[in-house]
């Protein structure tokens, strides 16, 4: 989903200026949960290091594909802010149910 082509449809009434970031902070949400999920005793900091290093190649391969996306530094930062929602959710879930 993150490399597929960007097309802006603004006849929906969901589509909204800046729609792409809370697309990004969802789906590293899901994607740091589940990381978290399936690796429950690595590290933080390599958490992290692993999904950024995601995060940076999504927005060259974005780039470099040249199909209608380009790389923005912004959705680097909603990359990151979702996956550390996804690990505070892990562990709050974690933490309430096990």
């Amino acid at each position: 989903m993150l490399l597929k082509p960007g097309v802006e449809n603004k006849e929906y009434i969901f589509m909204f200026n800046g729609i792409d970031k809370v697309m990004h902070v969802s789906i590293f949400t899901m994607l740091g949960f589940l990381f978290m999920a399936a690796l429950p005793k690595i590290k933080f900091s390599y958490f992290f290091q692993i999904i950024l290093i995601y995060a940076f190649l999504t927005e060259i391969l974005q780039e470099e594909m040249h199909m209608g996306r380009s790389m923005e530094s912004l959705d680097i930062v909603a990359d990151a802010i979702g996956c550390l929602l996804g690990y505070y959710i892990y562990k709050v879930f974690v933490k309430r149910f096990f």
